[in-house]
């Protein structure tokens, strides 16, 4: 007999925020969630473990018509963070790494067009970005500098001629060889301020290479990128981005993101440990019977349903221009704490088990570490959060 828990769309949605979701938004939703099921869960593990990006998947997603869809548009609906923050659940719950390959593109990409550029600019590219006919990254974190990198920008931009020329290297930018355009953060030599350029990655002087050895999010390609006087239309310097208080105004658009792909992911480790656990006999019977075994199941299913709620909360503090530096910082910290504990749980839930890709708990567990990372340290997070609490920065 089916329980309520199990007739959910989402199991970790333990108090049913799925519940807000329009109609319109959850047939969309579905419509990932069956593709997700069909075409990319049989075959992740296989590109994981061999460390390729599965271009058929992003082509997939991008034929679904998930940015501003069809259905919504039909409703007398747009696009909310409730939806798109569902969206980002979705897609981490089943792979961190596809979540990359679409949110990269979808989310990270078109907002910094959106919130960067002026309106003839987005007007001439949104629609693109939209269809993926114009593919982009966003390249900011350079190889000495990361959460430092807005005092220690070192990519610069010289005006000449017209034309702007970019010198520098940048770091881990997921999707750069799968696009086109790069959206590159540089300090403009002239006033020292931060821009934002729209540089080809087929443009001469610019040199990608992958970064290989990754033990996590294996699926993405992150590059390592050199830029030797690439040059740069000024029709594609994003007009709204003049300095880096602009670029952090931009990431107050993101930073929910980061909150619903940790909540996702915690949602697809605790499904795999369920289930694994119903399945997996031992001394006779289903190891889901032993009490030691539901109370790690039991703190999985809270640390995930906990960490929907700081992505829901975010997300309505966010659409009311109402989330602070400090609450970003704290639900980023807190939500990826929890989603460490809870695929070190499914792992453990597996034993032997846990290690192999087979039930997908070593992909989870592994791939946890990336969204603990970016989007601000854990430490650095902490700081913004004990600044606003004791009105004392800590920063050096």
């Amino acid at each position: 007999m089916q329980t309520n828990l199990e007739s959910k769309l989402y199991a970790a949605d333990f108090w049913g925020y799925e519940q807000q979701l329009t109609d319109a938004e959850r047939t969309v939703l579905q419509r990932l969630r069956r593709f997700l099921e069909e075409e990319a869960a049989p075959v992740i593990n296989d590109y994981w473990e061999r460390g390729e990006t599965p271009l058929h998947l992003r082509e997939g997603l991008a034929g679904l018509d998930l940015v501003d869809p069809a259905e919504l548009r039909a409703a007398g609906e747009s696009p909310r963070g409730l939806f798109v923050g569902f969206r980002n659940y979705e897609l981490s719950r089943t792979d961190s790494s596809l979540g990359i390959l679409f949110g990269g593109q979808a989310g990270m990409f078109r907002t910094v067009v959106c919130d960067g550029g002026s309106s003839e600019q987005v007007e001439q590219w949104d629609e693109a970005i939209k269809d993926f006919s114009m593919t982009g990254c966003f390249a900011l974190t350079e190889p000495d500098h990361g959460s430092d990198v807005a005092r220690g920008l070192e990519t610069t931009a010289r005006f000449e001629n017209g034309t702007w020329m970019l010198n520098g290297a940048k770091r881990w930018i997921g999707n750069a060889a799968l696009s086109e355009y790069m959206a590159v953060v540089a300090k403009d030599v002239a006033d020292g301020q931060a821009k934002i350029f729209l540089a080809r990655t087929d443009d001469p002087g610019v040199r990608l290479t992958k970064i290989a050895g990754k033990t996590s999010v294996r699926m993405v390609n992150n590059s390592n990128i050199e830029l030797t006087d690439v040059p740069v239309p000024d029709a594609y310097r994003l007009k709204r981005v003049n300095s880096f208080d602009d670029i952090n105004r931009i990431f107050r658009t993101l930073r929910p993101d980061v909150v619903w792909n940790a909540a996702g992911l915690q949602a697809g480790v605790y499904e795999a440990a369920l289930a694994y656990a119903k399945q997996r006999e031992q001394f006779g019977k289903p190891i889901a019977s032993f009490q030691l075994i539901q109370e790690k199941l039991t703190r999985m299913l809270g640390n995930a349903a906990a960490s929907l709620s700081v992505a829901v909360r975010i997300t309505e503090l966010q659409e009311r221009g109402e989330c602070r530096d400090e609450d970003a910082a704290l639900a980023k910290m807190w939500v990826c704490d929890r989603m460490r504990e809870t695929v070190a749980l499914g792992r453990e839930i597996g034993g032997g088990n846990g290690i192999v890709l087979d039930y997908n708990l070593a992909r989870f567990f592994a791939d946890a570490e990336s969204l603990y990372t970016f989007e601000g340290t854990r430490e650095v997070n902490a700081l913004i959060v004990g600044r606003a609490i004791t009105g004392i920065s800590a920063f050096v």
